[in-house]
């Protein structure tokens, strides 16, 4: 996670404590997805396995949704992405999506429950899926270059969301639909070329 991110919160701007029990509770929410699963849940559970009161993790998650949301924000923010100059463009935009799409394909508790989150009408929620969106779209132009057409940039973007809602939902793992958008990423930026 950047030095920032670890500070900063949905809500606030953190102290060096405030991180430090942002970061228990984002550790303990794995723990309890791994043993209850996203729909047994709660708060007050990921407050207990991480030794702070609910009222303490209420101040700084306002729901299970929110939560995960914030995980896997975390997460996202925590996988580098310096696009080499060497690669070729097509080569760096399937790097993205790859490591996007495998950022928790070998947790399949964790993948189903930030599917289900990140579907949530919470602010909280919307405010995080509006930073997670900005990051990867700034990760594929960095990949597409200062040129990019804002059409394949789009395309891209529907492609990476749909992909993991279908993971999310099982019709596929995490791995295949990382090889899928890798495909599609090919296709998109082959026939953008073609039609000029």
């Amino acid at each position: 996670m950047s030095g920032k991110t670890k500070f900063e919160s949905t809500r606030r701007r953190l102290t060096q404590q405030q991180a430090e029990t942002v970061d228990r509770l984002t550790a303990a929410a794995i723990t309890v997805l791994r043993d209850k699963g996203f729909a047994d849940l709660t708060v007050r559970m990921v407050a207990a396995e991480a030794g702070v009161a609910a009222a303490t993790a209420y101040t700084y998650f306002s729901s299970k949704s929110h939560l995960v949301a914030e995980l896997f924000w975390r997460r996202l923010d925590a996988v580098p992405h310096e696009p080499s100059p060497e690669a070729e463009r097509e080569a760096q935009v399937c790097s993205v999506l790859r490591s996007v799409a495998l950022l928790v394909s070998d947790e399949p508790e964790l993948a189903a429950a930030v599917t289900t989150a990140m579907m949530g009408n919470d602010p909280d929620v919307e405010h995080l899926r509006g930073r997670i969106g900005k990051n990867i779209r700034e990760r594929l132009i960095e990949a597409l270059g200062p040129s990019y057409d804002p059409d394949v940039l789009e395309a891209l973007e529907i492609s990476w969301s749909g992909a993991l809602v279908r993971a999310g939902m099982g019709y596929e793992s995490y791995s295949q639909i990382a090889d899928r958008l890798e495909v599609t990423a090919r296709l998109i930026m082959a026939g953008r070329e073609n039609l000029h």
